[in-house]
Order: C-alpha cells, then structure tokens, then sequence
C-alpha cells in the first residue's frame, strides 16, 4: 500500500508571498503562516500559547494567484505535501528545510474591499454548470 503526506493548515500569512521565476518558466511562490495553539496550563492554571511557523511553497498557476491576492496577516487554508530538502548555506554548512508543496489555497476570512478572488470565481462557475437542468427544460 502507498504512503500517504498530506498536511492541512489554517493559519495567517507572516508577511507577503515572495515570487521568483525558475530558468525553466515556472513561476514559484513562497511564505510563511503561522498556526497557534493555546491551553491551560494543568499546575498554574495559567492560558498557554504556542505558535508554530510554516514555510509553503506554490507552483506555477497557483504561485501567481498567491502572489497577486495574499498580503501579510491573511488568513488562510493550505493543502499540500511534506517535503524535505538538504541544502549548503554560504558557509558551507549543511542545512535542511521542511516545506508544505501547496497544492490547495483557499483565502479565508473577509476579502479586501470587494475584491473578488479567482477561486471564488471558479466556484461561481463550477456550481452553474452542476446546477440541475429543470424539468420542464428536459426535451423529451
């Protein structure tokens, strides 16, 4: 049986996306979002909190939707893949990185002054064609 890597965040965006372009065309978004925990603690009874950062890293089409429409502070909804890989600093010091590969991004919470995002409008598209057809439309 395969494996599965699927992770799921909420969280909001640590600053704006920053995108480059690959020698090959590839438009390549990536960000950080933070995710934040809280509890009580069980001996002082005191509020907890911790907060976890995330680096996510977009390709092509969705890389320049996330570059055009995510701005610091954003909240969002992030589903991808976990991906490690080793790297060497300028020092030369072996170094590694974990990293969500996007592969869904859904904008959350209120949209910036009536702006409408592309998802949104594939929803709107996706659902009339879904919608059903009415009887009295049905030629036979």
């Amino acid at each position: 049986m395969a494996g599965i890597n699927k992770a799921i965040l909420v969280g909001h965006l640590g600053r704006d996306p920053e995108m480059r372009v690959t020698s090959s065309g590839m438009a390549v978004a990536t960000f950080s979002i933070a995710t934040s925990e809280k509890w009580k603690d069980k001996n002082t009874g005191s509020l907890q909190d911790r907060t976890e950062w995330h680096r996510i890293v977009a390709y092509g089409q969705l890389a320049q939707v996330c570059a055009d429409y995510l701005k610091k502070g954003k909240q969002v909804y992030v589903e991808g893949r976990l991906q490690t890989r080793e790297w060497e600093d300028r020092q030369g010091n072996k170094k590694t990185t974990t990293e969500i590969i996007a592969q869904t991004i859904q904008m959350l919470g209120p949209s910036d002054r009536g702006a409408k995002s592309p998802l949104a409008e594939d929803r709107s598209a996706a659902e009339e064609q879904s919608m059903p057809v009415p009887e009295d439309d049905i030629p036979f």
